[in-house]
C-alpha cells in the first residue's frame, strides 16, 4: 500500500497577495442562546465590578488602620530613607563643586584657615578651653533641656 499524496489545487482567478475579508464563524442554534451568553457575561462583569467596588470602598479604612497601627515604624523608615537621599544629594553636590576649577583648593584653604583659628582661639590656653566647655554645655542644655 502506497500512501496517497494529494496536492492542493490553486486557482489563478484572484491575486495571491490580497487577503479576503472573513467573518468570524459563530455557530449558535438560535438568537436566544446568543442573548443568554451575553447576559451571563454581563452578570460576571457586574459581580467583578461589585467585588472591586467593595474592596476600593474599604481601602481608606484599611489604610487608616494600617497607618495608625504602624505609625512609628513608618516614620522611622521615612526618616532613614530621607537621610539616605539627603546624604546622596550632598555627596553629588560636593562632587559637582569639586569638578569646578579653583573651587576645591579655595574651599580647602578656607577650611584649613578656620581650623587654625579654632585651635588658636579655643584649644591652646586652659582658660579658653573652659570657655569652650561652658559654651558647649549651654548649647547642650538648650537642645536636650535642663536635667
Amino acid at each position: 500500500m502506497e500512501p496517497e499524496l494529494k496536492q492542493a489545487e490553486y486557482s489563478n482567478n484572484s491575486p495571491t497577495n490580497v487577503a479576503e475579508p472573513t467573518t468570524p464563524a459563530i455557530t449558535l442554534d438560535d438568537a436566544g442562546s446568543l442573548a443568554t451568553v451575553s447576559s451571563e457575561q454581563n452578570e460576571q462583569w457586574r459581580q467583578v465590578g461589585e467585588k472591586a467596588y467593595t474592596i476600593l470602598a474599604g481601602l481608606p479604612e484599611y489604610l487608616g488602620a494600617f497607618f495608625s497601627e504602624y505609625r512609628r515604624p513608618l516614620i522611622t523608615l521615612g526618616l532613614v530613607f530621607g537621610s539616605i537621599v539627603s546624604v546622596k544629594m550632598t555627596l553629588a553636590l560636593l562632587s559637582a563643586i569639586n569638578d569646578v576649577p579653583l573651587l576645591q583648593p579655595t574651599f580647602e584653604l578656607i577650611g584649613l584657615g578656620y581650623s587654625a583659628w579654632f585651635v588658636y582661639r579655643f584649644l591652646l590656653k586652659a582658660s579658653n578651653r573652659q570657655e569652650l566647655g561652658q559654651e558647649f554645655n549651654k548649647v547642650k542644655e538648650q537642645v536636650v533641656g535642663d536635667k
